[in-house]
């Protein structure tokens, strides 16, 4: 290690770079000759260039260099940004370095690229790169505002990418199409770039986990649309912001185990997990999300083995569930959210399990107004855990809400189904009517009874057989067809006649249907 610096740690800095005297400046054609083989490496040693508190000035241009040792600069200045594009190099550290940028497009770093604790302006650029090592950036600052800050598609890491311990990015970050053989780390980054996108990672290929938690910041979209991750994806305690836009985009999103968006996580700006894969658990417990204008968390077409909607306060915007797959869904009735779309949601268990009224308060919530599916789904599932009364009540509800939808002579014929009968659902509310009536036929026909149809027969009178007789809409008791009631108890026997058609045919049906639901 060749080291030009003074000791001074405040001196030393590469931003005071411009302070620092001749004997600290090494020309950048140097390095390169040093490293494209102006000097044979001496027998026995292991060739490398080291290199401690230099200013570096000119350019280091090695592209489409062969560079066969590892280059390793520490705390180093450089005048203009380093080019390595489509070189093929061994290891490369540039740890604590201040640069106005760097260019590694097509590079190939067979070893690690670390970038630990730099200063890099103008952008780095490491599109279509290939490096077989680990990638670090930890405690990187890059800045590029309203450009790239990392232009990094079709990237490829073998091991692990580290943006983390202080990693900080002005501009946009951008991954479309990488691939990280192992984990992705941007725990405690912040990321700024309230125009447009602060992570840009569509399509992104990680073989591990993804780490965007630990005081992970963003202001601006996280995409993550199409990407995929094979292990978890974790934003616990994130705080992303983009407001009335979306704050994190990772429509069509693949998981092989879980997703955390908890514990702290908060979001102003849309979240859309639409159409992903996720399949183990998605987990928004102790979650902040706010879009009052729109769409606050989309979960449309989402799939997934369990989903945990118990956010720390009520969302404030649209929760979208329509068409989602969810085994098990868990939420809680105190964060419920007031605006729900549910068209299509299929679910098999819900936690906890509330009775059917109060279920049904969630379904009213939905903005799209009456859709008979959500009903039907919520019926099943009662269904389905025994609790055939409480999937009548949610029957009977879709009923009564379809009413509300339809015009004014069905509405009265709904009304009437309803009070007779609750719609098939209440099949015997009809047999305690028939009982009143009963009971009304009996006291008025005890008190005056009808006369004789015909003075040739001498007949027992009943009172309550004959009313019965009146309400029975087949079968004969032998009381009707003997005693002809006159004047007002001539209508009120026709209206006993009307009452029990209607409302015998009205349980037999009633029960009909309970059994062929059975």
């Amino acid at each position: 290690m060749v080291d030009l610096s003074t000791g001074d740690p405040g001196y030393d800095d590469p931003a005071q770079a411009e302070r620092w005297g001749v004997d600290r400046v090494i020309r950048a054609e140097v390095l390169v000759a040093l490293l494209v083989g102006a000097v044979e490496p001496e027998p026995g040693q292991v060739a490398a260039l080291r290199l401690t508190g230099a200013r570096i000035v000119g350019s280091l241009n090695l592209g489409h260099a062969e560079v066969t040792v590892p280059l390793v600069l520490t705390r180093c200045a450089f005048d203009e940004a380093p080019h390595l594009y489509w070189a093929s190099m061994n290891s490369v550290h540039l740890m604590g370095c201040r640069l106005p940028g760097l260019v590694a497009s097509g590079t190939r770093v067979d070893g690690h690229l670390w970038l630990e604790g730099s200063r890099i302006s103008g952008g780095v650029w490491l599109d279509g790169a290939h490096i077989t090592g680990i990638l670090n950036m930890s405690g990187v600052h890059l800045a590029n505002p309203g450009g790239d800050a990392l232009l990094a598609d079709r990237l490829s890491v073998d091991a692990n990418v580290y943006c983390d311990r202080g990693f900080a990015a002005t501009g946009e970050v951008r991954l479309p199409g990488a691939r990280v053989g192992g984990q992705l780390i941007f725990r405690t980054a912040r990321l700024h770039n309230p125009s447009g996108a602060a992570l840009y990672a569509s399509r992104l290929d990680v073989a591990a986990n993804v780490f965007c938690d630990g005081g992970f910041a963003a202001r601006g979209e996280i995409r993550l649309r199409g990407a995929r991750v094979g292990g978890y994806l974790s934003f616990v305690g994130a705080e992303l912001s983009h407001p009335e836009r979306t704050a994190l985009n990772a429509d069509d999103l693949q998981v092989e185990t879980d997703v955390y968006c908890s514990d702290g996580f908060s979001a102003v700006g849309a979240v859309s997990f639409a159409g992903a894969r996720v399949s183990g658990e998605l987990n928004l417990s102790g979650a902040r999300l706010r879009n009052e204008s729109g769409t606050a968390l989309n979960l449309e077409r989402l799939q997934a083995e369990e989903v945990l909607l118990r956010p720390a306060e009520q969302v404030e915007g649209v929760v979208d569930l329509a068409y989602a797959r969810i085994n098990l869904l868990r939420d809680d009735p105190a964060t419920w959210p007031a605006r729900m779309q549910l068209d299509g949601l299929q679910y098999e268990n819900l936690d906890p399990p509330l009775d059917a009224r109060q279920r049904l308060e969630w379904l009213r919530r939905d903005t799209d107004g009456y859709l008979p599916q959500p009903y039907e789904r919520l019926a099943q599932t009662y269904r389905t855990l025994g609790l055939d009364a409480d999937g009548r009540t949610v029957l009977l509800a879709k009923a009564r809400a379809s009413r509300d939808t339809q015009g004014v002579p069905r509405k009265i014929i709904g009304w009437l189904q309803d009070i007779l009968v609750g719609y098939g659902y209440r099949p015997f509310r009809a047999m305690s009517w028939l009982a009143g009536l009963l009971a009304f036929g009996t006291i008025v026909f005890s008190l005056h009874r009808p006369p004789i149809l015909n003075e040739d027969d001498h007949p027992h009178f009943n009172a309550f057989l004959y009313t019965l007789d009146l309400l029975l809409p087949v079968g004969d008791l032998g009381q009707e067809r003997v005693f002809a009631p006159e004047g007002i108890y001539q209508w009120i026997a026709n209206l006993l006649v009307a009452a029990g058609f209607i409302l015998g045919l009205t349980v037999a049906a009633g029960i009909t249907r309970a059994l062929s639901r059975e």
